[in-house]
């Protein structure tokens, strides 16, 4: 998620720098002045990206532990950067033309470029600039003269951090279940009837079932009903309110689309991209295998702990079958497909690297917690020190990670993968002896050509010729390249010409180690001390398993985050569940437990549903059927004046939240109402069909994101090239973990619905199909019309308007000499689209 610019951080030090010698405003003032508070997304983005650039790359020549103060200029602390060097200030907030820092790694001055012998990559630069336009939140403290952070210890109380609402257990309240006849329906209603009474408020009266059908379809499939479903709803409701849901929600959780709509929702969480991002962008063309896998874990409602374990230590599971087993490797593609630097130089730097994205992932998406921002200091909020990070880290450098991206000379970390069971399918068809042979000519073909360019330019250089032998770089690239994807090719093979099935994953390391804690997380300066393996001190459990010297510790972690004695695991998930339907957590900062995330607006339903979670063997649809069966669920989202003054944000939940139709479900619902969404599940992604290679050098965005009618689940998810009709509409940043998308209304997303080829393809076919298939005319077509993208008929008022907006269509067009067949087509069409692009078909009252 894109942190959002905080308007107090803006308002105290946007105009600092600037004031400075203008209105009085001294250095002192600024080395005085308290920080803003920062929202932990801001918090989570520096840590991440902003602080581990400025350590590696600036700390040396720029901090009070560096060799030697370069230009006067101070980067390790928010102050110093504000105050700036000898030039100026370094870095204003919201402000990139007046940010010395910024104007120098764009090396775009030759005299002012920083760092001074290298430039650093573009996703770093991105980085940067993205923190200074958000208003360059930095939650560093001053040190004070002796060198020690000021009204700071580097001491952790953990027993004191026990204390935190998160890191205790789950109870089991007193709140007695709903009586006959009460508003409540079960005990959910009965959290949320006592919160919203203590503050006073009254609640809406329930959505009528035209409504709900719609809210429960998208909820649960991520697609419209149709005017059967729709009517049989609305009778069996009318007779009998409660078994009418029950059953609805029954035959929507057994559905095939519901795992791909709730796998979404879990691809969002595990950062999910068929690509390694960064500056090299290399595919990852058996991603796929971990999208189906979520999906097909979703659709057989595989238990959420089981889910956890295998996605973590799968490898090192017990299975039953082949097919099991083959199941258990693809889930631990979870650790292996976040971004990734492949241009590293240093392989030690990438190792570490690569654990601390590893770690990051792990920790927000099962326990809501940022153990990553300990990887530098002690945690500065929660009771997380530098050593428990390093503790943890230690496991994942003790797993060897495997991704198997194509070899090339800008492409350093390159790995195998991992090989699946025989009984795998491998998704591509067997090449005959002469097939093979030629694939192997092709290779030697390729090698030669790379060995006479590169001869080429050493001679060029041996005469002196340098930059003839520089013009040739990009030959000698593009033939390295490739020959690494040639070599992928070939070893997807085995000697017969049969495929091999593989997969991303991990593996644990023939020789496990504990890691080094890392003065300031840089790889360089190591303490002598090492970290044992193991877990954050301030969740303790009963059924802790000791690692063992020759293993990496994840089957341990597994164990350890999905202990029942874990205060975390269950509420994180029961409230992104609950926050995937309600359309807000009751712990609004859903990755962020910790002390700087929200306080829960319910705290003992939240434990009654985590420890309902556990209770009912983590079944996530037993979870989303108590949900969606309560009288919470069933209410009307009508506006109150009364009760929206006292409770703007609907915290306590006196109505409905009204929720925007995600990307996905807007572009699926439309491809239904067109009749061409295509519900059969794709073998493979078009990722895997391009095969291996590297975003804009061999594979360009026209071979990625060709015309597709499957769901949105399968198009390809290829880092910086989201399609249009997903990143238009607040598509999850598949680079960073994400358990609760933004939503944006810009004037780009009316545009699309009114000009794209998608949209207007869409409506005429939506319109073919109304006159030529389901031959309708009049009223009965509008109210077809209306029930496709409103899941209701039209009012009266809304079929007078439709038939009049026809007729004078018809009025227009027979003036301009159009025929009566073409100009009623094309009235159709531009109604139909009306209705597709219209607010109403794109949210869920």
């Amino acid at each position: 998620m894109m942190p959002v610019l905080n308007r107090t951080l803006l308002l105290t030090t946007c105009l600092l720098p600037a004031l400075i010698g203008q209105s009085g405003l001294t250095q002192e003032m600024i080395m005085n002045s308290t920080a803003p508070k920062y929202s932990d997304e801001q918090i989570n983005f520096f840590e991440s990206k902003i602080r581990p650039a400025l350590v590696k790359h600036c700390y040396k020549c720029h901090s009070e532990d560096g060799d030697k103060i370069k230009g006067g200029l101070l980067l390790d602390t928010r102050e110093m950067s504000l105050v700036g060097g000898d030039t100026g200030p370094a870095v204003v907030p919201g402000d990139l033309d007046e940010s010395l820092l910024y104007a120098a790694i764009l090396y775009t001055d030759s005299d002012l470029e920083m760092p001074p012998k290298y430039k650093l990559d573009d996703g770093v630069i991105a980085d940067f600039r993205t923190w200074i336009e958000m208003g360059a939140p930095d939650p560093r403290e001053r040190k004070s003269k002796s060198g020690a952070p000021a009204e700071y210890t580097n001491t952790i109380d953990i027993e004191a951090g026990r204390d935190h609402w998160a890191y205790q257990l789950p109870s089991a309240s007193s709140e007695p279940s709903p009586e006959a006849g009460s508003w409540s329906l079960n005990e959910i209603d009965t959290f949320i009837a006592k919160g919203r009474e203590t503050a006073g408020l009254t609640a809406a009266g329930d959505a009528n079932p035209l409504t709900l059908v719609r809210r429960l379809y998208f909820d649960l499939i991520g697609l419209p009903p149709g005017q059967e479903e729709v009517e049989a709803f609305v009778a069996g409701y009318g007779a009998d309110p409660k078994t009418t849901i029950a059953k609805t929600v029954d035959t929507l959780l057994a559905k095939e689309q519901f795992g791909e709509r709730w796998g979404r929702h879990w691809l969002d969480v595990a950062r999910y991209g068929e690509s390694s991002g960064k500056e090299i962008n290399a595919t990852f063309p058996h991603a796929w295998r971990y999208r189906d896998y979520v999906i097909d874990a979703f659709n057989a409602d595989k238990p959420f702990d089981e889910f956890v374990q295998e996605q973590i230590a799968g490898d090192l599971l017990e299975a039953e079958s082949p097919e099991e087993k083959a199941e258990h490797l693809i889930a631990t593609s979870f650790l292996a497909i976040g971004t990734k630097g492949l241009n590293e130089v240093n392989s030690r730097q990438f190792r570490f690297d690569l654990a601390d994205e590893q770690l990051d992932t792990t920790s927000q998406a099962f326990l809501a917690t940022t153990v990553a921002c300990a990887r530098c200091h002690d945690h500065k909020f929660d009771p997380i020190p530098m050593g428990d990070y390093y503790s943890m880290a230690g496991i994942f450098l003790s797993s060897e990670t495997l991704y198997g991206t194509a070899e090339a000379l800008q492409s350093r970390r390159t790995t195998e993968l991992v090989s699946l069971p025989a009984t795998s399918k491998a998704g591509t068809e067997t090449k005959s002896l002469g097939e093979m042979i030629e694939m192997t000519y092709q290779m030697t073909l390729i090698e030669e050509r790379l060995t006479e360019l590169t001869d080429k330019a050493r001679d060029l250089r041996q005469s002196g010729d340098a930059d003839g032998a520089r013009a040739m770089l990009n030959q000698i690239l593009r033939a390295r390249n490739q020959v690494g994807i040639q070599e992928q090719l070939i070893k997807s093979y085995d000697d017969d010409g049969n495929p091999i099935a593989f997969t991303m994953g991990v593996q644990d390391r023939d020789e496990p180690f504990d890691s080094q804690i890392l003065i300031r997380g840089e790889e360089s300066n190591p303490t002598e001390e090492r970290a044992p393996r193991g877990f954050l001190q301030v969740i303790q459990t009963n059924n802790q398993s000791a690692i063992g010297t020759h293993e990496s510790g994840r089957r341990q972690l597994a164990e350890w985050i999905t202990s029942p004695e874990n205060p975390l695991t269950a509420r994180v998930y029961a409230n992104r569940v609950w926050g995937w339907l309600i359309g807000e957590g009751l712990v609004t900062s859903v990755d962020n437990f910790g002390t700087t995330g929200e306080k829960p607006s319910h705290p003992e339903l939240l434990d009654y549903l985590a420890l309902t979670l556990i209770d009912s063997s983590w079944s996530t649809k037993d979870l989303i059927r108590e949900i969606v069966t309560s009288r919470t669920y069933r209410m009307s989202s009508n506006y109150d004046e009364t009760q929206f003054e006292k409770d703007p944000e609907n915290r306590l939940l006196w109505r409905a939240n009204r929720k925007r139709l995600d990307a996905e479900s807007l572009r699926d619902a439309t491809l239904a109402v067109s009749q061409h969404l295509d519900l059969s599940r794709p073998e493979g992604s078009m990722v895997s069909q391009v095969g291996d290679g590297f975003v804009g050098r061999n594979i360009q965005e026209t071979q990625l994101n060709t015309p597709s009618n499957h769901r949105s689940v399968y198009l390809p998810i290829v880092r910086g090239l989201v399609p249009e009709s997903l990143s238009l509409f607040d598509f999850s940043d598949p680079s960073l973990l994400s358990g609760k998308r933004e939503v944006t209304t810009v004037p780009s997303q009316a545009l699309y619905l009114m000009n794209s080829d998608f949209a207007i393809n869409s409506a005429q076919a939506m319109a073919e199909y109304l006159v030529k298939e389901q031959k309708l005319k009049g009223p009965e077509l509008a109210k077809a019309a209306f029930y496709l993208c409103y899941s209701r008929p039209p009012t009266q008022e809304e079929g007078i308007h439709t038939r009049a907006y026809i007729e004078r269509f018809l009025e227009v067009a027979k003036a301009e000499n159009l025929s009566v067949e073409k100009s009623r087509y094309m009235a159709l069409t531009t109604f139909c689209q009306s209705l597709i692009s219209s607010a109403e078909f794109r949210y869920l009252n």
